[in-house]
């Protein structure tokens, strides 16, 4: 298998893993954001130093790490803006607004694209342009009609294609990025949440064991996919995986509508169903060269 393609398969599964963690929200609804990011954080340096250990057979490289400057600042940058984004994306999923964080995600694409092209020099497919086209039609549609922004999903989608750019550039291995992401914002989660208990006292200590768990296993619950998108984000096109990132909305949307009952307009009919023609465009287009390709 081709590193793209494998990097192609990645993203599809980071997506879908993505796409389905809704259901695991579920569990805490209005939880106390301040706390659940430091939680999550800390809670990923164990998870890490274990998922590390599962696929490469090694620990991360802190040495590596340490010695370039360049990248260790790329990744405090890049887990600071991936922090910002998570957090908007949990609240969604936590106050009944799964449709908002579908809707952050249906804008990451054009932003990830977009990217690929003035950063990488990337060239978009005849496709990838009609999806991306239609795309941002639907959308538009959709703020004109409503005729407000949607803040929560301009933040989600602006701070996570920031990360995404981050991780393209760094240079060291995707599981030293992983566990040095978690490492390097542990002291600010720490001091929060001493500040945060000496002070007004915090939910996490007050609460029950199932609680506590709960906010402990949003860190495996965001990392296993994660490592499925670090592996994908260095092997192939940052327009590509921008695409395949419709994959995650488009759950959270059927999931959003079929499962816990979201309103569902004539006008999201409209601007979601021009996002979802320009998808099988492009899956159609990847479809039909990679048949070409065999019968060369």
């Amino acid at each position: 298998m081709s590193e793209q393609r494998l990097g192609n398969w990645m993203a599809a599964l980071s997506f879908f893993l993505w796409g389905i963690l809704p259901l695991y929200y579920q569990f805490l609804p209005n939880a106390a954001m301040d706390e659940l990011l430091p939680v999550r954080l800390l809670a990923s340096i164990p998870c890490c130093l274990l998922i590390c250990l599962a696929v490469t057979s090694k620990l991360p490289n802190i040495k590596e790490a340490w010695a370039d400057k360049r990248s260790l600042k790329l990744t405090f940058i890049g887990t600071v803006v991936m922090s910002l984004s998570w957090t908007a994306f949990i609240w969604a999923l936590t106050h009944n607004r799964v449709i908002d964080a579908s809707l952050g995600f249906f804008i990451t694409p054009l932003m990830m694209c977009a990217l690929g092209v003035m950063v990488f020099g990337e060239v978009l497919s005849p496709g990838k342009k009609i999806a991306l086209t239609l795309a941002t039609i639907g959308l538009s549609y959709q703020i004109i009609q409503y005729g407000e922004m949607p803040f929560i999903a301009l933040i989600m989608a602006i701070f996570f294609s920031l990360y995404g750019l981050c991780k393209k550039k760094i240079a060291y291995s995707w599981s030293t990025c992983l566990f040095m992401e978690a490492l390097l914002l542990a002291p600010f989660a720490i001091g929060y949440l001493l500040f945060k208990e000496l002070t007004v006292g915090s939910v996490i200590v007050q609460a029950d064991l199932n609680t506590l768990l709960l906010y402990m296993g949003a860190a495996p619950a965001t990392l296993i996919p994660l490592v499925f998108y670090s592996i994908a984000i260095r092997l192939t096109s940052m327009s590509t995986v921008g695409l395949m990132q419709y994959i995650e909305p488009s759950i959270q949307f059927l999931l959003a509508i079929f499962l816990f009952n979201e309103m569902f307009d004539e006008v999201k009919a409209i601007s979601f169903g021009l996002i979802w023609i320009g998808l099988l465009l492009t899956i159609l287009e990847t479809s039909r060269n990679r048949y070409a390709l065999k019968r060369l």
